[in-house]
């Protein structure tokens, strides 16, 4: 054997070493035997290398005489083939293999053999980057100098040499001119580079753009495990959704989404939306003493209010009997010791990366059913008693729990059950259950993914594909519901829904749409590594949003009174107010002009400084939509020298010299509370100590609310409910909050009308 591995070009030390393998010095005997007698006793190093590599490398042995005969037969030369080849095997592990099929994925000659009319017509002038983008795409694994080498070899066996013809330049194409609907939007990124408008979500989860596997694919994905009955019951998975896309939102019922979930949502939901499926809401209710209805209400209520309508609301606890009835399963199963076992070790002793092996690892599968249905029995102590699966997870856990003893009622289950499951057993279970294509959740839990096919596959079902992504976070907040908690108990907030919060119902109060926030989610982009944003991103998208959605009104926060001396006429006037001053087909609101009307403070001053251009003495100003310019007569001041009261007169516009600006106001307004909110917090990373050593709390912003509670509004918004939104003009847009009554409403300042340029 030593001398069939040297007589293929392998060193002596590297044929011992292959020796000391046993399954791959067998696997590689096999191949250079069937190579032999193809091509005679003499093989050349390189085809002796690709045997081994063959051999090494093959996942299935079954599929090894294929391998070698394309070996054999001089139609894989190169290691770049048989990365292909091994690519495509492993993802084909059905027999009898296709090998048209095969021979069409195996090589750079496929791209070359898809542009061949156009490569003969253009020749050498045909664009070659093309080739090689759609070259590294099926070969992604490959070195991309490799890749080259090999498109301009398969080029050139097709067109031959360049001619002087191919040598001449290509004369350029007249530019053409797109129509208005075909142009893209140019935008100007924070780096200052110029860049085309984010694509939409649904565009970015669309088809192949993430490159997920089909659903009954699973196999083809990088580490999912096959097992003997694995194509069965993807056939019988098949049967039961008709090949459709099935993902789930599986939040757990203990606290209030936040702006990372609706990057969670917008994925989950989006996924399905864009490929043609359906998504479930999966309550993840196995923590009964953290549940409370509340947070059932509050989740779905945020995830139809972004816009989504779950195919179906189902819980964890659904398949508690299920559950249970697998987990003596999974004691049972593999004759001998089983794949799950009862321990008493203490929490205190599994915790942490190097804790000590059960001491009951090993115990029979008949002690553990016995104990485990004594803990089912609630014969055991909260703590005295678990159930292990086993198996070592990619971050080193070892034997993760899956039931532990909890004497909590369940607020569906009642005092059914005394055991309750963890997320590592229920997750990819649920999942199974539910037939879930793409079970998407965030990065953290990749570490779970070996658990995931590993248990789905101990009990022999349906098992899922699980892919991450990254997380959503955003400065200047915090999102953990224990320290929302604090900050409620402290006073710091409201509640969960206070306007400064980032969860989503604090953003619905605050008045950002559920537009804003898909966009947000749709520009961050989804992304596998974790992304950090500030809040004035997020605002960005508000306004956008705001400014195609929110009607035009006037407010006036700090007011001045007004009054015109010559008031053109013996009653009110009526003034037109477009809705949407940029397209007046959207219709106008009528407010009156009484000869007493209000302005704000900051609009007047006693002296214009240079560079002012608003009301002061011998400067006037138009009143905006009015059709007057006014100016000032008389200047009424009280006791302290404070200005109470302007005394003005009145010119139409049109006979009137046209005045450097136009200012806001109101008459015979509804007087209102304004509420006007800055970050909570000071620093960017209130939890991050070597920024904030004296924790979270200690960096509360002191002017991150203030209330004006004698502000007025012009009367066009009287009839408004909770949450309708307006820009009043000049001062940003406001949306009514709930606390609004008959007689004083409430309205919470959503964003300013332009960026502040600190925030940026």
């Amino acid at each position: 054997a030593l001398g069939l591995f040297t007589g293929i070009g392998l060193s002596e030390a590297k044929a011992r070493e292959t020796l000391r393998n046993g399954a791959l010095s067998a696997l590689l005997r096999r191949a250079v035997l069937q190579a032999r007698s193809a091509l005679g006793p003499a093989l050349d190093k390189a085809t002796g290398t690709l045997l081994y590599n063959a051999a090494a490398r093959l996942r299935d042995p079954k599929h090894l005489g294929f391998l070698v005969g394309y070996i054999a037969r001089r139609e894989i030369l190169t290691d770049l083939q048989l990365n292909a080849a091994l690519e495509y095997l492993r993802s084909h592990p059905l027999e009898p293999l296709d090998a048209a099929d095969f021979e069409q994925a195996c090589g750079v000659e496929a791209v070359i053999s898809k542009h061949r009319p156009e490569l003969l017509a253009e020749r050498y002038h045909f664009n070659m980057g093309l080739l090689m983008g759609e070259a590294r795409n099926r070969l992604r694994w490959a070195d991309g100098k490799t890749i080259k080498n090999e498109v301009d070899l398969q080029v050139l066996h097709l067109l031959g040499p360049k001619t002087e013809a191919d040598l001449e330049k290509k004369p350029k194409a007249a530019k053409a001119r797109l129509a208005p609907a075909e142009k893209q939007k140019v935008t100007v990124v924070e780096n200052g580079d110029v860049g085309t408008e984010t694509q939409s979500l649904l565009e970015q989860l669309r088809g192949e753009a993430l490159k997920f596997h089909k659903p009954g694919e699973n196999y083809k994905t990088e580490g999912y495990v096959v097992t003997p009955n694995t194509m069965a019951l993807l056939k019988q998975h098949l049967a039961i959704t008709g090949g459709q896309v099935r993902t789930r939102f599986p939040p757990e019922p203990n606290g209030i989404l936040h702006i990372g979930h609706a990057k969670a949502i917008n994925f989950n939901f989006g996924y399905a939306k864009a490929n043609g499926g359906v998504c479930f809401l999966r309550y993840d209710d196995t923590n009964p003493e953290k549940e409370e209805e509340k947070y059932f209400t509050a989740i779905r209520e945020m995830v139809e209010w972004l816009g989504y309508q779950p195919y179906a609301v189902t819980h964890a606890s659904d398949y508690f009997d299920q559950l249970y009835t697998w987990a003596l399963e999974l004691i049972r199963r593999h004759v001998g010791w089983g794949q799950a076992y009862v321990c008493h070790q203490k929490v205190e002793e599994i915790k942490g990366h190097n804790p000590p092996p059960s001491p009951w690892r090993d115990r029979p599968v008949e002690e553990s059913l016995l104990l485990f249905e004594d803990m089912r029995k609630g014969k055991f102590a909260e703590g005295e008693a678990t159930l292990r699966m086993k198996l070592v997870m990619e971050d080193g856990k070892m034997d993760p729990v899956a039931y532990r003893v909890k004497f909590t009622p369940h607020h569906r289950t009642g005092d059914k059950w005394c055991i309750y499951p963890t997320y590592d057993y229920t997750h990819c279970l649920c999942d199974s259950i539910e037939h879930i294509t793409h079970s998407l959740c965030t990065k953290e839990f990749q570490a779970r993914r070996s658990s995931y096919f590993w248990l789905c596959n101990a009990l022999d079902v349906y098992c899922p594909v699980q892919w991450e992504y990254g997380r959503l976070n955003l400065l200047y907040t915090v999102v953990s519901k224990r320290k929302i908690i604090r900050l409620v108990e402290t006073g710091a907030v409201r509640d969960w829904d206070d306007p400064r919060l980032f969860t989503l119902t604090a953003l619905r109060r605050r008045g950002f749409p559920p537009e804003a926030i898909n966009n947000f989610c749709a520009r961050v982009g989804v992304t596998v590594a974790q992304a950090t944003m500030e809040p004035h991103l997020l605002e960005a998208c508000a306004r956008e949003v705001l400014n195609e959605q929110a009607p035009r009104a006037m407010a006036v926060l700090e007011p001045l009174k007004v009054t015109i001396t010559n008031f053109p006429a013996p009653k009110a006037l009526e003034v037109l107010v477009p809705n949407f001053p940029a397209d007046e087909s959207r219709g106008f609101h009528k407010v009156p002009l009484h000869p007493t009307l209000y302005i704000e403070e900051t609009d007047f001053r006693e002296e214009a400084d240079k560079g002012y251009k608003r009301l002061a003495p011998g400067q006037p100003v138009g009143l905006r939509h009015a059709g007057y310019v006014i100016a000032v007569q008389n200047v009424i001041k009280d006791i302290s020298g404070r200005v109470i009261e302007l005394e003005v007169t009145c010119t139409k516009s049109d006979v009137a010299e046209k005045p450097k600006a136009f200012i806001h106001w109101v008459s015979e307004p509804l007087a209102c509370e304004v509420r006007l909110y800055e970050r909570l917090f000071l620093h960017k990373n209130p939890e991050d100590p070597s920024e904030v050593p004296g924790g979270f709390l200690s960096d509360l912003n002191p002017d991150s609310l203030r209330v004006v509670h004698n502000a007025l509004v012009d009367s066009s918004v009287l009839s408004a409910q909770p949450f309708d939104k307006f820009q009043f003009e000049r001062l940003g847009y406001f949306s009514v909050d709930p606390d609004s009554k008959e007689g004083k409403m409430v309205f919470n300042r959503t964003v300013t009308l332009k960026e502040d340029p600190g925030k940026a």
